[in-house]
C-alpha cells in the first residue's frame, strides 16, 4: 500500500488505510447507556436490541478504479427477525453461501456520504469466517453509484484525509 502526502496536515503518511467502519449499529445509541446491559445482546457480528430489533455486521466494498484493492466500510444493517434467525442458524454452515441475500436497512452513518441511514441493502452471505457483503441499492444514491462504478484513488485519499483529521 503506497503512502501519501496529506493535503490536510502536509505530512507524509506511510500507508493509505482502506478500511473504516462502525463498532455498533446506530440504533444502539438510542438505548440509554445505563440500560444497554439489560436491553442489548451483542457480539462483534450481530446485535439485538429489546429482542425485537436485529442487526448484522457486514462490509460495503467500493472498487478503486485501476487499483487492485477495494475501499471498505464495515457497516451494520437491520434484518427482519426471520432473516436474522436464519443467518444465525447458518452462521457456521459452509452451505450458507447458497443462501439468497437478506433485505436490510443500512444502520451506519458513513462519513463523506449523506443520508446513508436506512438506505436499502442486500446482505450477501459469504464463506464461513468472512462477514457478509452489503450491497446498497438506494436509487441514485452516491454510495450506490460508487459501489457500482468505483472511485478513483484520489477520491479515496480525500475521504481518508477527512476521516483522519475530522
Amino acid at each position: 500500500m503506497p503512502g501519501f502526502t496529506c493535503a490536510t496536515c502536509g505530512q507524509y503518511h506511510e500507508e493509505l488505510p482502506l478500511c473504516f467502519g462502525a463498532e455498533v449499529p446506530l440504533y444502539y445509541y438510542s438505548v440509554p447507556a445505563e440500560e444497554r446491559e439489560a436491553r442489548v445482546e451483542m457480539s462483534t457480528d450481530w446485535c439485538v436490541v429489546d429482542e425485537e430489533h436485529f442487526f448484522i455486521r457486514g462490509r460495503i466494498e467500493i472498487p478503486i478504479i485501476d487499483y487492485p484493492e477495494n475501499f471498505v466500510w464495515n457497516v451494520w444493517t437491520s434484518l427482519s427477525e426471520e432473516s436474522f434467525m436464519r443467518s444465525q442458524e447458518l452462521w457456521n454452515d459452509p452451505l450458507r453461501v447458497q443462501e439468497k441475500p437478506y433485505f436490510g436497512w443500512l444502520q451506519t452513518e458513513i462519513p463523506s456520504y449523506e443520508n446513508t441511514v436506512n438506505c436499502k441493502t442486500w446482505v450477501h452471505t459469504q464463506p464461513v469466517g468472512t462477514i457478509p457483503q452489503v450491497e446498497v441499492f438506494e436509487e441514485n444514491h452516491p454510495l450506490t453509484l460508487d459501489q457500482r462504478n468505483g472511485v478513483t484513488l484520489m477520491q479515496v485519499q480525500k475521504i481518508v484525509e477527512s476521516l483522519l483529521h475530522g
